[in-house]
C-alpha cells in the first residue's frame, strides 16, 4: 500500500508542475462523474452541490431472474444516496449512505478527488484526478464470530481504496478513460486477500448534443476468491441523457454493488450467466 500511494503522489506532483505548459484547457471530457461503475475525471464545479441517487435491481434473467422477479425488478441489489460539492475547481467531497451488496452493509462511503491536469487542446494530452476513498461498514454487529460483520475491532468495518483516473477526450463524440487503482480491506475471509490491485477503463460514444452511450470494464488483478467465489471482472453498458441540470443514466452490470469499496472486491456474477441487472442514476445540481 506504501509503493502504490508513493507512485500516486509522484504522478500528482509531476503533472501538476508540467501543467503549466498546457494553453487552452479540454472541457467537459465525460458528462458526469459517473461512468455506470467507475468515477471519471469530471469534478464538480467551485460552489455547487450534486445530489444523486443509484439504484440497481436484481439479476435480469438467469436462474435468480426472469419472470418470477419481474426480470429483477421485484429485487434491489444496491442503492445509493449522497452529496457531493465542489470545493474548489480541482477539488471534490462527497458522502454517500449505501446499502452495499458484499458482506459489509448499510455503509457509509466517502470519497475526495484532486485534479491534477487537464487536457490542452496545444499542450497536455490528458486529464488526470486522484481518488481517494473510504468505507465505514455501519451496520450492527453480528453476534457470529464467523461473520465479517462479527467486528471485533472498529478498523474491521473500514474499506480503503486510491485510484488514478487518465482520460482523453478525441472528439466531441468520443473519451476514453483508464483507472489504476488499489483497493484494501482490513477483515477478509480466511482464503481472500486484504489488498487488490485493479485496472478500469471507462469510455462515452456521444450520439447526440444531449445523449449518448457509456461503457465501463473493472478488472481486478486477483486470482484468490473470497469465502469459495471466484471474482469476477465488473462490466457495463448504459444510455446516458443530460436536461439541463439533471443527467439521467440508464444501464445494466453484473456488478451488484455500486461503490468501489463493494464492487470491485465482492463482483462474481457473469454476464454470460444471465446474471446482469438493470439500474439507473438520478443526478440533480444546484448551487448553495
Amino acid at each position: 500500500m506504501k509503493n502504490i500511494i508513493q507512485i500516486f503522489l509522484f504522478v500528482a506532483l509531476f503533472a501538476n508542475n508540467v501543467s503549466v505548459f498546457a494553453q487552452e484547457s479540454v472541457y467537459h471530457t465525460f458528462k458526469d462523474t459517473r461512468v455506470i461503475n467507475v468515477q471519471t475525471v469530471e469534478m464538480i464545479p467551485h460552489g455547487k452541490m450534486d445530489f444523486r441517487i443509484g439504484h440497481r435491481f436484481g439479476d435480469l434473467v438467469g436462474e435468480n431472474g426472469g419472470w418470477d422477479t419481474f426480470y429483477g425488478l421485484e429485487q434491489v441489489s444496491d442503492v445509493t444516496f449522497g452529496f457531493e460539492y465542489g470545493f474548489k475547481p480541482n477539488i471534490t467531497l462527497g458522502l454517500h449512505r449505501t446499502k452495499g451488496a458484499g458482506p459489509l452493509r448499510s455503509n457509509v462511503f466517502g470519497f475526495s478527488k484532486y485534479q491534477v491536469i487537464q487536457q490542452g487542446k496545444n499542450g497536455m494530452p490528458v486529464t488526470a484526478t486522484v481518488l481517494g476513498m473510504l468505507s465505514m461498514g455501519a451496520k450492527s454487529r453480528d453476534a457470529d464470530v464467523a461473520s465479517l460483520q462479527y467486528f471485533e475491532k472498529f478498523s474491521h468495518r473500514l474499506t480503503y481504496g486510491l485510484q488514478l483516473l487518465v482520460a482523453h477526450k478525441f472528439s466531441n463524440r468520443f473519451s476514453l478513460q483508464l483507472i489504476p487503482g488499489y483497493t484494501h480491506r482490513n477483515i477478509v475471509y480466511y482464503d481472500d486477500q486484504n489488498g487488490i490491485f485493479s485496472m478500469g477503463a471507462a469510455a462515452k460514444i456521444q450520439l447526440t448534443k444531449s445523449s449518448g452511450i457509456i461503457l465501463d470494464a473493472t478488472f481486478p488483478f486477483s486470482k484468490k476468491t473470497y469465502d469459495g467465489v471466484v471474482r469476477t471482472p465488473a462490466l457495463g453498458i448504459g444510455w446516458e441523457i443530460e436536461t439541463g441540470g439533471h443527467v439521467f443514466q440508464l444501464n445494466f452490470t453484473n456488478a451488484r454493488g455500486i461503490n468501489e469499496t463493494d464492487y470491485i472486491p465482492y463482483t462474481s456474477t457473469k454476464w454470460s450467466k444471465g446474471e446482469f441487472r438493470f439500474g439507473f442514476t438520478v443526478a440533480r445540481r444546484f448551487s448553495i
